[in-house]
């Protein structure tokens, strides 16, 4: 497996959980780097952008809070969605050995910054960028059967689209799943939905065959799970 994502990109959409310092997190990023995976991670919030900035910068000083001005990395499109994402930034410091931590914002044409959807945010940077994985982290730890109550395992991306639709889900669940599809339908290679708080969550993927929590990818099955 680490062989399929070496010189990849991983992008993960944090939650406010990692900034708790009992999480793997910041030495699964290390880990990743040190196998030629290129993380970037996509923060909730400003201050969950710039607090994890400091936070993996106690450790590593590698690294680097970017906003969607930077660079114009994220336009603003129409009704506050994201723009043409525009990756050189992400691709020069990943190149260079350093980890972007992008925050929810947009550059619109009045120069202000707009708020964004992080899981909108992370779908596209993915999709930008090429990723092998964009990985959003929730609670939830993935997506429950209502009729089971058993964890699936596995969606199209046509099966979370509808599953969002439904109007069953949680909402920052729902947005999750509606991201991982539209990002995967982008041409990422797969998207998980998944508990950040689980040791070495962000890495599992990376190591094993096994998936955690709620993968979205182009050749699976819902019924299946």
């Amino acid at each position: 497996m680490a062989r399929t994502f070496a010189g990849r990109t991983f992008v993960l959409r944090i939650d406010r959980w990692a900034l708790d310092g009992r999480t793997t997190l910041a030495g699964d990023l290390a880990f990743l780097m040190q196998q030629d995976v290129r993380p970037i991670v996509v923060a909730p919030s400003v201050d969950v952008a710039r607090g994890y900035v400091r936070t993996l910068n106690r450790q590593t000083n590698i690294a680097v809070g970017l906003s969607g001005a930077d660079a114009a990395l994220l336009p603003a499109g129409p009704s506050a969605v994201v723009g043409r994402v525009q990756p050189a930034i992400l691709l020069t410091l990943t190149a260079a050995g350093y980890i972007p931590v992008i925050e929810p914002t947009a550059l619109a044409l009045g120069g202000e910054d707009v708020e964004l959807s992080a899981d909108e945010v992370a779908a596209a940077v993915a999709a930008a960028t090429e990723a092998a994985r964009a990985i959003f982290f929730h609670t939830a730890g993935g997506v429950i059967d209502p009729a089971s109550q058993a964890l699936v395992a596995e969606l199209t991306p046509a099966e979370a689209l509808a599953l969002a639709d439904e109007g069953s889900l949680e909402a920052e669940l729902c947005a999750a799943v509606r991201a991982a599809a539209h990002g995967v339908r982008a041409g990422v290679g797969a998207a998980q939905i998944l508990d950040g708080r689980i040791a070495h969550a962000a890495i599992v993927e990376f190591l094993t065959e096994y998936h955690l929590g709620t993968q979205v990818a182009g050749t699976v099955y819902r019924g299946a799970a």
